[in-house]
């Protein structure tokens, strides 16, 4: 999920071979003689060679420097930290009953929210997926970097949906994590129905209907015997009923470690030890509850906002959420995604990007295909070229269940 190739090791330009060392070294002088002889053997082609790749070395340094020693991303702006703390706080007293989780009333919501930095390629494709009959049931919030001139669809679902207080993003970032709470925060303040937050980015796509995904997220509840307001038919049989989040929390990967000592080897002490730091896909998607809990939180928001030292290791992105929300309530959530990604083909900490010429019927029935559910219900990640080949398909293949 993350880029899994090796952290380059920076050569120290002062460490000198020993076959150099050998070869600079001067026979001494006969006592008798008053004149310094340079012998000819110095200039033989093993010296010079040598001699050569030290002088060398300071300006291979400096050309390659940028490469071994990888500058962090500046931190967030004071004034960006400010307004996000504003906007936080508000949604952190918005409105809240775990009655809007224990019935199967249409005014339940699924909030979607979109992260990007580019055009939303496949808004054409999203727009039949939404279906403007059905707009009760869902909301819509996209964050787009400002500094990015990015085309705003005019009519049709997305129109107005673009969110105010967006800010400046990069990959691989605290900055990301920025964003994905602004979007949480303010679809929690605009309707208190809104009972489930999908982040998604303007490379996802439908892998089915909004009829299937909107059945699929509110037709499954998992039972909970300490929730403080059941719903009124498990009320009389003593039991409680609420929704889990669907978020992927892995505990166990190969460059764990590394990403965890990204910012410093104590940076993330005493509040996360590393056998409760976790990762996961950015991409989940949340019930109410939780994403109240991550606009409410300032403890490991702290931690995971300081600039990373290793840049190949540098996602906190992927560790914030999986890991707060381990913490705070790890069986209220599933420890799966619902998007599905493909990592064999990663370069560079991309996941493998799907061509127009891969576009068919058999794709989709594959990326359906899930272990952990009974169907994905988005995938990523798609050219944007694919979006002519997804619409021949959308009526007859995505969005007939």
């Amino acid at each position: 999920m993350a880029n899994t190739s090796p952290p380059i090791s920076s050569p120290h330009p002062s460490t000198i071979p020993l076959s150099l060392q050998s070869s600079t070294r001067f026979p001494p002088s006969p006592s008798n003689s008053s004149r310094f002889t340079i012998p000819s053997s110095i200039f033989s082609t093993p010296f010079v060679l040598s001699v050569s790749l030290l002088l060398s070395l300071p300006v291979l340094f400096f050309l390659l420097g940028p490469a071994f020693h990888t500058q962090p991303l500046p931190p967030i702006p004071f004034p960006d930290e400010v307004d996000d703390l504003r906007l936080f706080r508000r949604a952190s007293s918005a409105s809240y009953s775990t009655s809007h989780l224990s019935t199967s009333s249409p005014k339940l919501k699924i909030a979607f929210l979109f992260l990007t930095n580019t055009d939303l390629y496949f808004a054409p494709l999203w727009e039949r997926f939404f279906n403007k009959q059905r707009n009760s049931l869902y909301n819509i919030y996209v964050h787009a970097d400002p500094t990015v001139n990015i085309t705003r669809p005019h009519g049709g679902v997305f129109e107005n949906r673009f969110i105010p207080n967006a800010k400046r993003t990069f990959r691989a970032s605290a900055t990301l994590i920025s964003a994905t709470r602004r979007l949480l925060a303010t679809a929690l303040l605009d309707d208190p129905a809104n009972a489930y937050f999908a982040v998604l980015s303007q490379y996802c796509i439908p892998l089915h209907s909004f009829r299937y995904v909107y059945h699929s997220l509110f037709s499954s509840p998992s039972f909970d015997l300490t929730d403080s307001d059941p719903g009124p038919q498990l009320a009389q049989l003593g039991m409680r009923v609420s929704y889990r989040s669907f978020i992927e929390i892995l505990s166990k990967e190969p460059r764990l470690w590394k990403r965890y000592v990204a910012s410093g080897r104590d940076a993330m002490l005493p509040e996360v030890p590393f056998e409760r730091f976790r990762v996961g896909s950015q991409f989940f998607v949340l019930t109410r509850k939780h994403a109240l809990v991550v606009v409410r939180d300032r403890k490991l928001w702290n931690k995971f906002k300081l600039p990373c030292y290793s840049a190949d290791d540098c996602f906190p992105e992927e560790h914030y959420f999986p890991t707060l929300l381990s913490m705070q309530d790890a069986k209220g959530c599933t420890h799966y995604t619902l998007t599905q990604v493909n990592w064999t083909g990663t370069a560079h900490g991309h996941p493998y990007t799907y061509k127009p010429s891969e576009v068919s019927s058999e794709l989709i029935s594959r990326l359906r295909n899930s272990k952990y559910s009974s169907s994905f219900l988005f995938a990523r990640k798609f050219s944007p070229d694919c979006l002519a080949p997804l619409l021949c398909i959308a009526d007859s293949v995505i969005f007939r269940d």
